[in-house]
């Protein structure tokens, strides 16, 4: 009877992908993203573009949350942060003279420092507390940051309420002005990030991040910095929701503040709870649920009252309701996702027939 997998190196027992399944699903994963700007019509462009977004906004939760066990509900003010910097960046080269061509090596850089300056100081925080607590605070941070987004006396800058125009990117003469040249450099970036992330896991940071989460009195008496690690892992988490933010304002025409308001914060926390915390591809498979079900609610509500408003109507409380159902299943049944799930299945799948699970 297989009752393991017998791993005859270091080598072997650090590498990503370690068995075939993986592997399989990574190369296949890579063709359909690199054949899907050929093949797909606008609308699954539009679909995946949004899902390599939050993908990439997720997995810095997974940071934060899944690694570190710090509960934050403030992430989508990185976003906010991340997004809002790319027009204003983009206004003060072209100011100074800068060329366009160059605007996005220097616009997404900074949306990603800056997210991440941001980050550090909404986790100082986690020095003091922790669960309930930090999450509130996080959450308080989400508030004040659309709150200064949307002042008046910042409006010349943000757009206030109605917000801002943002550029197209421009990566050396070519001009990303379709979805599908888009949907190209988020599905890089999302690869880079996961790849990142996972990497980051097998370093003397990703194991400090993992003992603070498991017990962080005990981490601290094995010498690690609780100030240091904690404020890196927000630090992290943040840039990875900056990059998604700048992403988002060069995917979309023009950025508004309820955009990124507690309704995000919340779908990016469900992603992850749903997908499977603290594991490499628990925001894959949490993105797909939480993307998908908005859009098969309204081919739902399409097909059965067609374009009855009234019905239309019910369509985004059900969403609402739906995704606080995924949550409270998996909270209760499967706390480690759709992740562990497939986990199971592919060991059953590789044991088959000498064992079951």
């Amino acid at each position: 009877m297989i009752t393991g997998n017998l791993k005859a190196s270091y080598a072997a027992d650090e590498r990503v992908l370690d068995n075939g399944y993986k592997q399989g699903f990574v190369l296949a994963a890579a063709a359909l993203c690199a054949l899907m700007p050929f093949i797909a019509n606008d609308y699954i462009i539009l679909v995946a573009s949004q899902m390599g977004i939050m993908l990439i906004a997720v997995v810095g939760v997974n940071v934060v949350i899944g690694y570190t066990g710090l509960l934050s509900l403030g992430h989508a003010a990185f976003m906010a942060i991340g997004a809002y910097s790319v027009p204003i960046l983009h206004r003060a080269m072209a100011a100074a003279g800068l060329p366009d061509a160059i605007m996005p090596f220097i616009a997404i850089p900074g949306a990603i420092a800056l997210s991440a300056l941001v980050g550090i100081v909404v986790g100082l925080p986690s020095l003091r507390v922790k669960g309930l607590y930090l999450a509130v605070a996080t959450l308080s941070a989400n508030f004040i940051i659309i709150f200064l987004i949307e002042l008046e006396a910042l409006a010349p800058w943000t757009g206030g309420l109605v917000g801002l125009n943002t550029p197209d990117a421009n990566l050396l003469g070519w001009e990303l002005d379709t979805q599908r040249e888009m949907f190209a450099l988020i599905a890089a970036l999302a690869f880079v990030t996961i790849l990142a992330v996972q990497n980051l896991f097998r370093t003397r940071v990703g194991r400090a991040f993992i003992a603070i989460r498991e017990r962080d009195y005990s981490a601290e008496i094995l010498g690690i910095s609780l100030l240091r690690y904690k404020l890196m892992s927000f630090a992290i988490s943040a840039a990875c929701c900056g990059l998604a933010g700048a992403l988002f304002a060069y995917f979309y025409a023009r950025i508004l503040p309820e955009q990124f308001e507690l309704a995000l914060s919340l779908q990016l926390v469900a992603a992850l709870i749903v997908g499977g915390m603290g594991r490499t591809m628990g925001p894959v498979f949490g993105v797909i649920i939480i993307v998908m079900v908005p859009e098969i609610l309204k081919f739902t509500f399409g097909a059965i009252a067609g374009g009855a408003a009234e019905v239309a109507q019910l369509r985004a409380p059900i969403q609402e309701i739906i995704f606080g159902l995924l949550i409270i299943f998996f909270l209760l049944f499967e706390p480690m996702g759709i992740n562990h799930l497939v986990d199971r299945g592919l060991r059953a799948l590789n044991r088959w027939p000498f064992a079951r699970g």
